[in-house]
């Protein structure tokens, strides 16, 4: 004999499968129900800025004085929280929507796609993003990033999975540079206004300008003649006679010089002699034209190879002064 309870089961569920609308509401409830979830465990890591190792977070404090003490005091006891007060609420809100130079130093990866494709494995770099819009990666070598986008450039920031993703991209040509961070050891955004000029000072221009002003600091009269100077070897820095009528070449350099500076006056000195046709003997090329090189200091090897030439040295900072 069979069980009743069977066939009342087997009954009802043979009445639920009937109704159709009913399954499809129930499934549907399970559906959001689940993703509901997944949407607020998600959305909680997406905010969490803990989730990134090393990250520090700046809170601005708006009020009055003691109740910006106490919220600063409890920000100076929670762990990775910096507390910066404000006057007033707009304050702290221009602090967050300037354009700042941010720098992020962290283990890393970094890929890029557009005209080419490249990638870096993980390894400890700097990322700079500048308000213009340029991106550069550094590492521990060198004066030049190994990648970098340029300024106008947009910017784009997310944690995924716990860890710091950074993008930028730009449209034409269609570029796109992705820095991931496993670990962010330092963060900084910091506003940066004005030197944007450089005046350089104590260049090769400054030493040019001083002997062409002040011809007596080669050798007394001496003569400029000439500036950048052609020739068949290129253009001579200051070109002129001495007191007896002699030609001149002067070569400029505002550091200290090696043997390589010796080579260059030499090719210079060699094209005015053939301008003038003198003859392939020694004595009579070394006669015919002289070579000074002016550097405030230059090697032993550059000191000989002057020697051998015939050529004089005169020590000469490249400064504005004396």
């Amino acid at each position: 004999m069979r069980d009743p309870r069977l066939v009342l089961a087997r009954r009802e569920l043979r009445s639920l499968r009937a109704e159709k609308t009913i399954v499809l509401a129930l499934l549907i409830q399970v559906f959001v129900a689940a993703f509901s979830s997944f949407l607020v465990v998600g959305l909680v890591s997406l905010y969490d800025p803990a989730s990134v190792d090393g990250y520090r977070v700046e809170v601005g404090v708006v009020g009055d004085d003691d109740a910006a003490a106490e919220l600063s005091a409890v920000a100076a006891e929670t762990d990775r929280l910096d507390a910066r007060r404000y006057d007033e609420g707009a304050g702290a809100r221009a602090a967050f929507d300037r354009g700042d130079l941010v720098s992020v130093f962290g283990r890393c990866t970094v890929s890029y796609e557009g005209r080419a494709a490249s990638d870096l494995g993980s390894g400890d770099r700097l990322l700079l993003l500048k308000p213009d819009g340029a991106a550069l990666v550094h590492t521990d070598e060198g004066r030049t990033p190994v990648n970098w986008q340029p300024p106008g450039s947009t910017h784009h920031a997310a944690v995924r999975e716990g860890r710091l993703r950074v993008r930028s991209t730009r449209t034409s040509p269609d570029e796109r540079l992705t820095v991931r961070f496993s670990t962010v050891r330092q963060f900084s955004a910091m506003p940066v206004t004005g030197g944007r000029d450089l005046d350089v000072h104590g260049s090769e221009e400054d030493l040019r300008t001083r002997v062409v002003e002040r011809p007596a600091l080669i050798e007394p009269g001496f003569e400029p003649t000439a500036t950048e100077r052609p020739s068949s070897a290129g253009p001579m820095d200051v070109f002129g006679v001495d007191a007896d009528g002699t030609p001149v070449v002067v070569e400029l350099k505002r550091r200290r010089v090696g043997p390589d500076a010796v080579g260059q006056l030499a090719r210079y000195v060699r094209a005015v002699r053939e301008e003038q046709g003198v003859g392939s003997d020694a004595a009579d090329l070394d006669a015919a034209v002289r070579g000074v090189l002016v550097a405030p200091s230059v090697t032993d090897r550059a000191a000989e190879r002057l020697a051998d030439h015939g050529f004089e040295h005169v020590a000469l900072e490249p400064t504005t002064d004396g």
